[in-house]
């Protein structure tokens, strides 16, 4: 397997945490999706970022599929397999992907020229990215894990979008949220999240 993205998209990263916590063999290929040349086309007619090919001229895209697959492929799932447990997991994942979106929508906004951004708009992502943390924090009970006794597919994305918020958004949500910020501080000294971290990140 090959995984084609860029080190500092979360939605890359989501995919190479996981493939460091299951050991898989996967080659990660940094490429820019965004020139017109970009060969990311030719693995993803959307040109985004991850690609992951799993055979000659087989490649899945869209980081919620790429995971999926990756969660699977050696048949050891990290997704919990109790209906309680899995419904748990899902309603996390979301919640950190919608976390991930609206710091993307942010970043984007802030990288247009200056009279064309729109303040309502980066505010509006800011806000959401609020909310959300805000919603995790009052649902978590505390503990090493979100879900269970077990590192999941959960703790991943969340981990993932709350760091992502600290690269490109950084703000004081800790002292707003301290069950929230005890859990990731210990997520973010795993050997795969540290191991990922994007260029940059202080």
């Amino acid at each position: 397997m090959k995984l084609y993205g860029s080190t500092t998209s979360p939605y890359v990263r989501k995919a190479r945490v996981l493939i460091r916590e299951k050991n898989l063999p996967c080659e990660f290929v940094v490429e820019d999706p965004w020139p017109d040349d970009s060969p990311i086309i030719a693995r993803n007619p959307l040109s985004k970022v991850p690609a992951l090919q799993i055979g000659p001229d087989n490649y899945l895209f869209e980081s919620v599929l790429i995971v999926h697959y990756l969660d699977n492929v050696d048949g050891k799932p990290l997704t919990p397999k109790d209906p309680a447990g899995y419904w748990q997991a899902q309603w996390w994942q979301a919640l950190g992907n919608g976390i991930i979106d609206a710091g993307i929508a942010r970043i984007l906004e802030l990288r247009r020229p200056g009279d064309k951004q729109m303040p309502e708009k980066i505010a509006r992502e800011e806000k959401r990215i609020r909310r959300a943390i805000d919603l995790a924090e009052s649902t978590f009970k505390g503990g090493e894990f979100l879900v269970g006794r077990t590192f999941t597919l959960a703790d991943l994305v969340m981990g993932v979008g709350l760091q992502y918020t600290d690269f490109r958004h950084p703000h004081d949500w800790r002292n707003r949220a301290p069950r929230l910020a005890k859990w990731h501080a210990g997520i973010a000294r795993r050997k795969s999240f540290v191991e990922t971290l994007p260029p940059g990140f202080v």
